[in-house]
């Protein structure tokens, strides 16, 4: 495991107590961690994945629009914030490890301390019905 700043691995501490599904990346975006609710939504546990290079989580759960047609990196909200700084937000659908495809909306924010210094990256999800 890569080296973190302590509010990141804080960060990670408090995904673990919450039931929103939620992911945390560095200022890479190299995927940190994911909490257990976010492991029943991918469909892989995170001791089971481990931490993941941008490029890596950014296509594994395969996003796509509501036509299927593949999104591209940049689109990912997580993504956008790792390259702005700014929150965004979206929904879209995903493909678990475990085979089942998902809806889901996602919000995303940085980690900035309070000197400005970034520290990294958090996305919330959550399912969406479809109807």
């Amino acid at each position: 495991m890569a080296q973190h700043a302590i509010e990141l691995i804080l960060m990670r501490q408090l995904a673990s107590y919450l039931v929103t599904p939620m992911f945390v990346v560095d200022t890479a975006g190299d995927l940190v961690y994911y909490n257990v609710p976010a492991e029943q939504m991918l469909g892989l546990r995170f001791d089971e994945t481990g931490e993941m290079a941008l490029e890596e989580w950014g296509s594994a759960f395969k996003p796509t629009d509501e036509h299927g047609t593949p999104l591209p990196l940049d689109e990912l909200p997580l993504v956008k914030v790792v390259d702005t700084r700014h929150p965004a937000q979206g929904s879209f659908w995903i493909r678990g490890l475990d085979g089942v495809s998902r809806y889901i909306s996602v919000a995303a924010f940085p980690l900035i301390e309070q000197g400005g210094r970034d520290l990294g990256s958090v996305a919330v999800f959550w399912e969406e019905r479809v109807r």
